[in-house]
């Protein structure tokens, strides 16, 4: 999660987030290349007491503003557009997965399993224990396992919600009477937080989300073991 001390993205937990941090880095270099330009340009302007005429109007320099700009668009928008058609593709997922936004709380449905449903509500404060987040823990955690394609369908019960866990780079929205669905594969074990992103109502904030990644092995056990 974002400190004083991290303002960046968080560590890539899945394939999709690490490709989304390098189209970040990648846009990145254009535009600090772009600002520095544009700042030395301005500056020069600024202080130069002579005015250039042939920079104010002139053929080649249209050609150079219009040209370059159009070379660095095209230089982005080839690795947005694999991105994009990326984060559509469904990859034969092993498990699905049903979220359902409520205000303000989610519930699961495991799909592939009928006995499996739960709700999810954020763990007040004042039960919190030392070791918990405040505003991010719940009472039922999603538990997945790790190395799997795993699809998630997603809608909304009452208004829309939006299921956002930012270091698997999952952000869906939950649409009333509409089901949206992404699918995502997380690379290692470990904890995953995320909260409802689209102000939904007074409680917006109060409704996180907290997926436990484990080994396949666990995984079985864990389904095997719900309802005992």
């Amino acid at each position: 999660m974002s400190t004083w001390s991290n303002l960046s993205f968080q560590n890539s937990s899945s394939p999709m987030m690490e490709q989304l941090i390098f189209f970040h880095d990648h846009s990145m270099l254009f535009i600090f290349m772009i600002t520095i330009l544009v700042s030395y340009v301005m500056t020069m302007l600024f202080f130069n007491k002579f005015i250039n005429r042939f920079l104010l109007e002139e053929q080649m320099i249209e050609i150079i503003w219009t040209v370059t700009p159009t070379i660095i668009l095209i230089f982005i928008a080839l690795p947005s557009l694999r991105l994009l058609y990326l984060l559509d593709e469904i990859n034969k997922p092993l498990i699905s997965l049903k979220t359902i936004g409520h205000q303000w709380y989610w519930s699961y449905e495991y799909s592939d399993f009928n006995n499996i449903s739960f709700d999810s509500y954020m763990i007040k404060e004042k039960s919190l224990t030392p070791n918990e987040f405040r505003l991010l823990e719940v009472d039922n955690r999603i538990t997945l396992p790790m190395n799997t394609q795993i699809r998630i369908i997603i809608t909304s019960e009452d208004v829309i919600h939006s299921w956002t866990i930012p270091s698997l780079g999952v952000k869906v929205d939950a649409t009333p009477g509409r089901l949206n669905q992404t699918n995502f594969f997380i690379n290692r074990p470990g904890m995953y937080f995320g909260q409802c992103s689209e102000i939904c109502g007074m409680n917006h904030s109060f409704m996180p989300i907290v997926l436990e990644s484990i080994s396949p092995k666990y995984f079985i056990n864990w389904i095997k073991n719900f309802n005992l």
